[in-house]
């Protein structure tokens, strides 16, 4: 779709209120586009004045503007990645992708509502986010066209980058916030903060060159631990620090917490985007990182190792899910039925010191399903009798001895020998004329 084929249509924008968002809805007006500027109220914490995101969105040509309250939403979708441990190739919580889930997932039925037939949005054509509002749209409202201006040539042949649209909006006295001197940008919501682009794309800019948002850098932290104590039932933090909490206070409680103590901030991971490139991102998740340290700390209680072992599979599926845009279709439905599993059986408390970036245990309690007992003791207690294994162990070396009579072991494992560099053209003499 090009912006010639929407002359004298009104289209929704989902606005951020920032440099893309201003550039796109002004080009677009000039074109003969009416925009109308839906922005989901995330509890972002870089940006909590949405009558001035409105003002900006007006000034840029915007026919009219729509903002949906979709906080409990994203607290629900953050607790939602939690009881899935959905990382992303490491630490990375989700965080964007969750939003960019209850973005659209949340502004599409106001669109609808308001008849209007394509929905456009800011994404570049190398991010993983035009994945995610293309796919989610087209699942949730099929009838509902998706306008990308970044894959519109009309559009790339007026902007190239960053510094195009600063200069367009500096011609057109468009009240934008960014400058030529912002390194990097960044991408917000309760969850947590994602930094990326600028000169964050070198790999020669430390993780540190970015300003913390949502806490401070350890060694900036207070000189002096904090306990605090997290009670989960059934999957959910219902109190903190003996305090009744909804998702939304739990997630909220604990970036203020954590952030403070240096927790999940500045996290750096160069990452393997949808589209099959490398992005290099820097990540705020306090929050997100206390309450979710204290979940698997609860799921080490009570996990046996096979169900273990599936749910650590799962995880990783679903954070890819999440990561991709596909958290409506059959897969992830199935997955949340089985992480649905795990969760009802994660009731109790979990107490954590929080000291200069690190999360120690301290404590567990009324942890109703835990399989942890002293049947393991190195002391004369438990049900588990010493000699009970003599017949198991037995039973396990019947296969031990059965491979080294059969000549499958050696004496130290191949893959476990130092190996010297190899020249071109090395040929390995023990595999040598074996095709």
């Amino acid at each position: 779709m090009h912006v010639t084929d929407l002359k004298g249509q009104t289209i929704a924008f989902a606005a951020s209120g920032g440099l893309d968002s201003c550039t796109t809805t002004h080009w677009l007006t000039q074109h003969g586009v009416k925009v109308v500027c839906f922005t989901a109220d995330l509890a972002q914490p870089d940006e909590t004045d949405f009558g001035a995101i409105e003002k900006r969105m007006r000034a840029c040509g915007a026919v009219d503007f729509v903002s949906v309250d979709l906080k409990k939403q994203i607290a629900d979708a953050g607790i939602g990645g939690i009881q899935a441990q959905a990382c992303y190739e490491g630490r990375y919580w989700n965080t964007t992708g969750l939003g960019r889930q209850v973005t659209t997932s949340g502004l599409l039925p106001e669109v609808v509502k308001r008849g209007i037939k394509v929905f456009a949005h800011g994404c570049t054509g190398r991010g993983n986010d035009q994945v995610r509002f293309q796919l989610i749209s087209n699942m949730l409202h099929p009838e509902v066209d998706v306008y990308a201006p970044w894959r519109d040539q009309n559009f790339l042949n007026r902007f190239g980058g960053r510094l195009p649209m600063i200069e367009y909006c500096e011609q057109h006295n468009l009240p934008i916030k960014a400058s030529r001197e912002k390194p990097y940008s960044t991408d917000a919501n309760l969850l947590g903060l994602t930094h990326e682009a600028g000169k964050l794309e070198s790999l020669q800019t430390p993780a540190r060159f970015i300003t913390p948002e949502m806490g401070q850098w350890p060694e900036q932290a207070p000189d002096k631990s904090e306990t605090i104590t997290v009670k989960f039932v059934n999957g959910m933090p219902v109190a903190i620090n003996d305090k009744k909490t909804g998702n939304f206070e739990a997630i909220d409680i604990t970036n203020k917490i954590a952030g403070n103590h240096g927790i999940g901030i500045g996290t750096h991971l160069v990452e393997n985007r949808f589209v099959g490139v490398k992005s290099r991102g820097v990540y705020e998740a306090p929050g997100m990182e206390l309450l979710g340290t204290c979940y698997s700390l609860l799921l080490q209680l009570i996990l046996d190792r096979r169900s273990r072992e599936l749910f650590d599979t799962l995880s990783a599926t679903v954070a890819k899910q999440v990561y991709q845009g596909y958290w409506n279709d059959v897969a992830s439905r199935m997955l949340q039925k089985a992480i649905a599993e795990t969760a009802a059986l994660v009731t109790g408390s979990i107490t954590v010191a929080l000291y200069k970036g690190g999360i120690s245990y301290v404590s567990s309690a009324d942890v109703r399903h835990s399989l942890f007992s002293n049947d393991s003791s190195m002391e004369n207690e438990g049900s588990f009798d010493h000699k009970d294994s003599e017949g198991f162990v037995r039973v396990l070396a019947v296969h031990a001895r059965s491979i080294a009579q059969a000549g499958q072991v050696s004496g130290t494992p191949r893959h476990m020998k130092p190996q010297a560099p190899r020249e071109p053209g090395w040929v390995d003499p023990d595999h040598e004329g074996l095709d």
